[in-house]
């Protein structure tokens, strides 16, 4: 086989073996999401050791399309912010099942299939005020740091809404939620020690970031979770399945087996959800999806030189193409939207400039399918410190909002702020919208907002006024 005829690599400046090893590189910077992903849509009540295959098959997928329709390095997986969306929003939030979340997302990336081969992504990506998309990363980037803390019980609910953790404080909890009736009391040895776990798995993760560790985020995770298997030997942590704390240990006593998808697999329903409610949930995924996937596509490519004398990228259409048939593959499968990955930079950094790059990482994850029970004996206080570095590495698009300009800042700062304060990323993506639009039309600044803003305006009113 002709790798160089395949993925032109001699015109692009490289060869197999810094293709392959920014592959690799790429792998560790994003595998991750195979232990966070099935711990988020487990809190929809979707079945973890079948989304766990859904998320390794769907960046197979995705990748393998980016490396396919446009021979590019950049690798896809379930995205972090959208999975957050489908579970803590939809889900529990909205009180939908997780099946009409499914539905929202294939039918996201259906209509995300023919934007691309229309090229009309690109046209409401510019549609969009540039502040505003900032904001979206920088509001997603502080809800997943939020939801990070929540569920290694470092925040808990208290008399100030929330608090920092206490072991009264998250017993007075569990009676609350008991109702007067008997309730099994958490200890320092099962939640006490995970809280400081986490607590100590968020500063090795951020040392090591410091110190720019080649898939620290990945490391960071395995530390933690190695420390808890030491505390566990030590018998500091002390199993309680009554309280949701479970062994550490990786269960190999059904020797090396991938976990079925038919728990999840192609599991749609539009049972119970208004129509225009659900046009809704669809526009936030179909948001999310495209500023994430276009802002990481235009990021990366720009440090690795790839963009065209005008500032864009040739065959973005072949990526944008990928990026919507990975989501739509992934949502038969059983997993919330796919996207293109910002952590698909690292293997940029390491000289990765072709597909070949994508095919390795999406090699790595198809065999990263024969390794479930150590991607889910991973508990959440050890996944913990992945969301609250994403969240960082989210929250630096902050730097590029213009808050010198009112007009541009306010909105900014609403989308931002609603986001963790919600609980809902769709409240920020239409409040931001929405405080834009009347902001500027009722200071004289009419003629810098788009039609299209004023469509979304136009919607996201209807859904306060009928929903």
């Amino acid at each position: 086989m002709n790798l160089d005829k395949i993925f032109h690599l001699k015109e692009n400046n490289t060869n197999v073996k810094t293709e392959i090893l920014a592959g690799v590189t790429t792998f560790m910077t994003m595998a991750y999401i195979l232990a966070v992903n099935p711990n988020i849509l487990a809190e929809a009540g979707m079945d973890h050791g079948a989304v766990f295959t859904a998320t390794a098959l769907a960046a197979f997928i995705g990748t393998l399309c980016m490396a396919i329709f446009a021979n590019y390095p950049f690798a896809l997986a379930p995205g972090m912010g959208l999975n957050a969306y489908f579970a803590y929003t939809v889900v529990l939030q909205m009180g939908y099942s997780w099946k009409v979340a499914l539905a929202a997302v294939l039918v996201e990336g259906i209509i995300f299939i023919l934007l691309s081969l229309l090229s009309v992504r690109e046209a409401i990506f510019d549609a969009i005020p540039y502040n505003l998309k900032k904001a979206v990363s920088v509001g997603i980037g502080l809800f997943i740091a939020f939801i990070g803390l929540q569920n290694a019980k470092v925040v808990i609910g208290g008399s100030t809404l929330l608090s920092l953790f206490s072991l009264d404080g998250y017993n007075k909890n569990l009676a609350a939620a008991a109702g007067g009736k008997d309730f099994v009391a958490a200890s320092m040895n099962d939640v006490g020690i995970t809280v400081l776990l986490a607590i100590i798995g968020i500063i090795i993760t951020g040392i090591m970031v410091v110190k720019n560790v080649k898939g620290n985020i990945l490391w960071g995770i395995l530390i933690t979770w190695v420390l808890g298997i030491i505390c566990q030997f030590a018998g500091l942590y002390v199993p309680n399945p009554e309280l949701g704390f479970y062994s550490l240990l990786p269960d190999f006593s059904a020797g090396i087996s991938i976990p079925s998808l038919s728990p999840i697999f192609a599991k749609f329903s539009l049972e119970g959800v208004p129509i225009l409610e659900f046009v809704v949930i669809v526009f936030a995924f179909l948001f999310v999806d495209l500023f994430d996937t276009l802002g990481t596509l235009i990021g990366v490519s720009s440090k690795a030189n790839m963009l065209d004398k005008d500032g864009k990228l040739p065959r973005i259409k072949g990526a944008l193409l990928a990026d919507a048939v990975g989501t739509t593959a992934g949502a038969v499968l059983g997993t919330s939207t796919t996207t293109t990955f910002v952590e698909s930079s690292s293997g940029v950094a390491e000289g990765g400039r072709t597909g070949l790059t994508a095919v390795t990482t999406a090699v790595l994850f198809g065999l990263s399918l024969f390794l479930s029970p150590i991607f889910l004996a991973i508990p959440s206080f050890a996944t913990a410190p992945a969301l609250v570095i994403v969240g960082f590495y989210m929250l630096s698009a902050v730097t590029d909002i213009n808050f010198a300009d009112a007009a541009e800042g306010i909105p900014a700062f609403i989308c931002i702020a609603a986001m963790p304060f919600f609980y809902s990323i769709s409240e920020g993506i239409s409040m931001g919208v929405l405080s834009y639009v009347f902001l500027n039309l009722l200071t004289g600044k009419a003629k810098k907002i788009s039609p299209v803003m004023y469509v979304l305006a136009v919607l996201f009113v209807l859904k306060y006024l009928l929903i």
